[in-house]
C-alpha cells in the first residue's frame, strides 16, 4: 500500500502536473487557502492541481480534484490518469480495469502498460444541452452559437464531459489568444458555474490542435477532458471523424468518440518525485 513515509506524490500528464495527497497516509485539511498555498510555484510545492484521495466507495476508489485556486473540478482527463497510475503502483488496486469515483460520475480505466505510464479513461458521454452545461437562456443545444467575447464575436460550441467547455473554432491558435480570451469566457456572464474554454484548429479529419484555458487553473499545457470536449465539438461540427489525436503544447492525446457519444482518452502519465512538506510549510498549512 502508500508508503507512510511519503506526504503527497507529484505526476503529470504532457506537462499538466498534479500532486496526489492520500489522506490514508497524511491528514492534510485542503481549505481553499492551503489548497493555493500548496499549488503556489514561489511559495509552496507547486502544481496545476492536487488530487486528493482514494476514499472507498460501494463504486470504487474516490478522489477529489482541486484547482490551485481553491476551487473543486468535477472530472480531470490527466488527473484520473495521474490517479490511475497511483492507486496502480501504490497497491490499492491489483487488476488492471478499475473504476473511479469523481464528483463528475464514475469512469472507467485500463491500465495499458506494466508501469502504469499509459492509460486509457472511459470518460462518459458528453451532452451539449444547456441545462446541464450549463449555459443561461432558453434550454437548446448549444451549437455553433455565436458568443461576444471581449468586444468580438465568436462562433462557439458548449458542452459538458461531467465537467463544462467551450470550444472555440478558429484558423489559428496560439497561447497569447488562450491569454486574451481565457478569462473573458470562464467568467462570461453565460456561464453561471464558470467553464473551461479550447481554442481549435482543424488539422484534418483525424488531428485537431488546441490552446487550453482552464477553469480555476488558467493558461495549461494540456488537459484530457479538454482534449474530449474540443475532439466532441469537432465531431458534432461534421469536422472530424471518430479517432482523433488532439495535439498540444505538453503532447498529443488519443480520442475516441463510440457511436454512443461515450468518449475514450488514451494518454501518457509519469511521476516526478515522492515529497515530504518542511516542517515550515507544514506549520502554515495548519495554520490556514
Amino acid at each position: 500500500m502508500a508508503d507512510k513515509d511519503v506526504h503527497f506524490r507529484k505526476y503529470h500528464g504532457l506537462g499538466n502536473d498534479y500532486l496526489v495527497i492520500d489522506p490514508n497516509v497524511q491528514d492534510v485539511g485542503l481549505t481553499p487557502e492551503v489548497i493555493c498555498l500548496i499549488c503556489d510555484r514561489n511559495f509552496g510545492i507547486g502544481s496545476d492541481g492536487i488530487l486528493c484521495g482514494p476514499v472507498d466507495t460501494k463504486d470504487g476508489p474516490k478522489v477529489r480534484i482541486f484547482n490551485p485556486d481553491g476551487s473543486e473540478a468535477e472530472k480531470s482527463g490527466n488527473g484520473l490518469r495521474i490517479f490511475a497510475k497511483y492507486l496502480f503502483e501504490s497497491g490499492y488496486v491489483a487488476e488492471r480495469e478499475f473504476t473511479i469515483v469523481t464528483s463528475g460520475g464514475i469512469v472507467r480505466v485500463r491500465i495499458e502498460d506494466a508501469h502504469a505510464n499509459l492509460v486509457r479513461i472511459e470518460m462518459g458521454g458528453i451532452t451539449f444541452l444547456s441545462t446541464k452545461i450549463p449555459v443561461r437562456g432558453a434550454e437548446r443545444q448549444v451549437i455553433d452559437e455565436e458568443l461576444e467575447i471581449d468586444g468580438a464575436t465568436y462562433k462557439v460550441t458548449c458542452l459538458s464531459i461531467g465537467n463544462p467547455h467551450c470550444v472555440i473554432p478558429m484558423e489559428n491558435v496560439s497561447e497569447d489568444k488562450a491569454r486574451q480570451l481565457g478569462p473573458h469566457v470562464e467568467n462570461h456572464e453565460m456561464f453561471p458555474n464558470r467553464i473551461n474554454m479550447q481554442l481549435l484548429r482543424v488539422i484534418d479529419r483525424a488531428n485537431i490542435e488546441i490552446r487550453i484555458w482552464e477553469r480555476g487553473a488558467g493558461y495549461t499545457l494540456a488537459s484530457g477532458s479538454s482534449s474530449c470536449a474540443a475532439a466532441g465539438a469537432a465531431h458534432r461540427l461534421g469536422l472530424v471523424d471518430d479517432k482523433v489525436t488532439v495535439k498540444m503544447p505538453g503532447g498529443s492525446l488519443l480520442v475516441e468518440i463510440g457511436a454512443d457519444g461515450q468518449i475514450l482518452m488514451t494518454g501518457p502519465v509519469e511521476g516526478v518525485f515522492d515529497g515530504r512538506f518542511h516542517c515550515d510549510l507544514k506549520e502554515k498549512i495548519n495554520g490556514k
